[in-house]
């Protein structure tokens, strides 16, 4: 019986002149330095099924420890299957695999690992997790041309926790589906990190094996095929089993502490809510010179405050900032965050002079913010500006913000968000950045007869410079199209707006 020995490290094998090679590689201690598929079955447990079903996982690992080391690897996986997804519907499990999961993985790529396999030609992926579960990662952002996994048994549209035929992909099985996969082609190269993966590296011309290492520093996320500008989900790490422990217990606790910390905001003064976000363990921090407030007066605009947008919240820490409150325009949030709101929000129509009538009348009432990008976006990049803002007023005042959780994120794409300032304020210790940029001068503005699509692109590479972000073109309806499968529109509604939310 062949053993890990019997193969030389991934370290000797060459990745020059393999393009015209096929490779074949396993998925957990592989192509991923993690072993361990823990996580992101935990990922699929919370995010699709709540904080029970996490609980109901956790308490389900240890057995599937004791069988994967004392019974089998598959009975193992076997448990991790039916605890994390039984009952749960495909299409949800889809979702998460495609929004959530991908930007999981990324951060855990094997970098020797990942010189072969992207030198390669043709990319195969063999791995004991459900199919349904890597594909969308494999496929759409490391190139993988085949991936053979496990199928997962369903009625009805719902997972039954079951697998199907041949079952679990371990040992001599994934050496079957390679074989059926390949037909009677050798794969060039083949890659595996444990000794059920030898079948399948012996039917490749050449096999390395990944040695397990402590230290591997993952791929650079710039080294990556295709950057993950946009993800979804609520949990900002990787649950291992003592965060997924600590989470569980922490949500009895920061449900009531965020209500609270919510209760504060909407109900003290502005003038308070700085110095009571800091008691209740919300920090903000402001940098920069903010502008006094505009005296209301005949015929004299307000300023209007330019923010990146990273969550709902962000007129609400820059109202914080100011110590005054500031009305701010949206592209629809639920009606629970408007009831909840310590500020004034108007939603916008869309209907491109309906909104530049409606921000004109705000504007001689006093100043205003707006979020130009009209959507959330958590990595360190900025989505379009949308150019209106800039022919309706010259006060424009750019406004660079940037939260941190460490917990929980407070947006979502998929999920209700109503919920999203509840899961911003149930981090143990949520910070927001607030810095005010100079206010724009005239002659960078439309009325020195700069068009508005130059102020906006100027803008939005200024609060870039000051974040050390990265400008993009994309759009709302890119995010909706990449993590929800839609453009973020719903079906019109009598007195509604036809947007989702940002």
């Amino acid at each position: 019986m062949a053993t890990t020995a019997t193969f030389p490290t991934v370290e000797k094998c060459s990745s020059i002149g393999r393009e015209k090679h096929a490779v074949v590689a396993d998925m957990d201690g592989t192509l991923l330095r993690g072993r361990s598929s823990f996580p992101y079955f935990a990922l699929i447990a919370f995010e699709v099924g709540g904080v029970l079903r996490l609980l109901f996982y956790l308490l389900a690992s240890p057995i599937a420890g004791i069988l994967y080391y004392f019974v089998s690897e598959s009975a193992g996986i076997q448990v991790l299957i039916f605890s994390s997804m039984a009952g749960m519907k495909l299409s949800s499990i889809e979702s998460v695999a495609r929004a959530v999961l991908p930007k999981f993985y990324s951060v855990d790529l094997h970098p020797e690992t990942w010189r072969v396999f992207s030198s390669c030609g043709k990319r195969c992926v063999l791995t004991a997790n459900p199919r349904i579960m890597v594909e969308p990662f494999l496929k759409d952002f490391l190139g993988a041309d085949m991936v053979l996994g496990t199928e997962l048994g369903s009625y009805m549209g719902r997972a039954t926790g079951l697998v199907c035929k041949p079952g679990i992909l371990v040992g001599k099985k994934k050496a079957d589906a390679l074989k059926k996969a390949f037909g009677g082609e050798e794969p060039e190269i083949g890659l595996g990190d444990r000794v059920t993966d030898a079948p399948f590296m012996k039917l490749c011309k050449e096999g390395y094996i990944v040695p397990a290492k402590a230290e591997v520093k993952a791929v650079p996320s710039e080294k990556l095929p295709k950057p993950i500008i946009f993800h979804d989900g609520r949990l900002v790490q990787k649950p291992t089993p003592l965060l997924a422990l600590l989470t569980i217990l922490w949500i009895p606790i920061g449900f009531p502490l965020a209500c609270l910390r919510i209760a504060a905001g909407a109900l003290l003064p502005m003038q308070m809510v700085y110095y009571a976000f800091w008691a209740l363990g919300v920090r903000v921090i402001v940098k920069g010179n903010p502008p006094p407030p505009v005296k209301k007066s005949s015929g004299k605009s307000g300023v209007l405050f330019i923010c990146s947008h990273r969550t709902l919240l962000d007129p609400i820490f820059l109202s914080t900032a100011l110590g005054r409150p500031i009305p701010a325009v949206t592209y629809s949030v639920s009606r629970l965050s408007e009831i909840i709101s310590p500020i004034k929000t108007v939603r916008l129509s869309r209907d491109r002079a309906t909104d530049a009538a409606m921000i004109k009348k705000l504007l001689e009432e006093g100043d205003l913010a707006i979020c130009p990008e009209g959507t959330t976006c958590r990595e360190p990049f900025l989505l379009r500006f949308s150019a209106l803002f800039a022919e309706l007023t010259d006060e424009l005042v750019p406004v660079a913000m940037v939260n941190r959780m460490s917990m929980f994120h407070g947006t979502t794409a998929r999920g209700w968000k109503g919920m999203d300032p509840f899961y911003f304020f149930m981090n143990p210790s949520p910070a927001y950045e607030v810095t005010f940029l100079n206010k724009l001068p005239k002659e960078l503005t439309c009325g020195s007869g700069k068009s508005s699509h130059d102020v906006a692109n100027y803008i939005q590479r200024l609060i870039a410079a000051t974040l050390s972000y990265e400008c993009t073109s994309f759009t709302r309806k890119d995010k909706y199209r990449a993590l929800a499968g839609n453009d973020g529109t719903v079906a019109e509604k009598p007195k509604a707006n036809k947007v989702m939310g940002c």
